[in-house]
């Protein structure tokens, strides 16, 4: 599987998560579609989608800043709950934001 197939798969988890224990919704209300659907064409233009991990770890943020806002508040809501939905994605993400800050105050200590 690609890194864009595994990030449209992980969005489309989290905004899930986040609609169905906030909204309370059984599926995605307008609101969380309209988020995802424009996450998901965000990722799609990527220019780094091949080498990047996360957008959190992106040093470009392309979202709007209204979306930017709306999508780190669907993070960090359902981001604990990805270890009781998905414990391997949440451990992997956690790994590879760990992994990604060191790099970075290695590059600044140099």
């Amino acid at each position: 599987m690609d890194q864009k197939t595994k990030e449209q798969e992980l969005l489309t988890l989290m905004i899930g998560i986040y609609c169905k224990k906030k909204h309370r919704c059984k599926t995605l209300c307008d609101e969380c579609t309209a988020l995802l659907d424009y996450a998901k064409l965000r990722a799609e233009k990527c220019p780094f989608q091949e080498t990047k991990t996360f957008c959190s770890n992106c040093k470009i943020h392309c979202y709007r800043p209204s979306e930017r806002e709306k999508i780190r508040n669907v993070m960090k809501f359902a981001g604990p709950w990805m270890l009781i939905y998905n414990p391997p994605l949440a451990i992997k993400h956690v790994a590879e934001t760990i992994k990604h800050k060191r790099k970075e105050q290695s590059n600044e200590s140099t």
